[in-house]
């Protein structure tokens, strides 16, 4: 029998599309991109922030057949977050800053090098929880923070705290809106557009920033 084109389609993932993942593995697919987008190096560049909203806004509406659970998505949000963290922290703390150094990717070495410049600026506490809602940053800032030897115990109590709040706060906001807004599913591909644009400022800043000092040195 020849394979459904359909049930195909469905089988290929694209890892940059929160609809396509969540599509394809449910609430268990934000625990599992949120670990890896704050726990492990190659996760940089996975959707947290519109996985996140666009998940809240899917248990309000259905769409392509996908309709959510609330507290299932909280908990998975928020386990994926905070283990994945916990993680990140320990990976660098065994690897030191030579596993940044050791990156070729471009993006991913400035993120650390802001990450670096945060911590130094902000202190421990207050860079740990601003870090969450910095695309890269959040994915460099943790083992980051384990290659400098922040304390275990204020790493564990301040990631616990941005995690959580990041996690629950988007995904509420993108439930309310889900609530607020009648036939939200109509207008979902815009708004998800429009999150993406908004999770990627920073990460335009950071490169606008970056650049003006080297135009001055010039």
């Amino acid at each position: 029998m020849a394979p459904d084109p359909t049930a195909l389609m469905h089988l290929a993932v694209n890892p940059l599309s929160a609809n396509s993942l969540l599509a394809a593995f449910g609430a268990a697919g934000v625990f599992f991109i949120l670990f890896a987008e704050t726990g492990l190096l190659v996760g940089f560049f996975l959707p947290g922030d519109s996985l996140l909203f666009t998940a809240g806004l899917l248990c309000t509406t259905s769409r392509d057949g996908v309709h959510l659970n609330l507290p299932a998505v909280l908990a998975c949000a928020v386990a994926g977050a905070l283990l994945g963290a916990q993680v990140g922290y320990l990976i660098g703390q065994k690897g030191g800053r030579p596993l940044l150094a050791r990156s070729g990717n471009r993006h991913l070495r400035a993120g650390a090098e802001r990450a670096e410049e945060i911590l130094a600026t902000y202190g421990h506490a207050k860079a740990i929880v601003l870090g969450r809602f910095i695309p890269v940053v959040r994915t460099v800032l943790n083992p980051m923070a384990g290659a400098l030897n922040v304390p275990l115990r204020t790493f564990t109590v301040w990631q616990i705290v941005g995690g959580a709040v990041w996690a629950v706060g988007v995904t509420l906001a993108g439930y309310a809106l889900g609530n607020t807004i009648p036939n939200i599913d109509t207008y979902l591909l815009p708004i998800i557009a429009l999150i993406v644009l908004v999770s990627v400022t920073p990460i335009a800043l950071e490169l606008l920033r970056s650049r003006k000092p080297a135009k001055s040195t010039e």
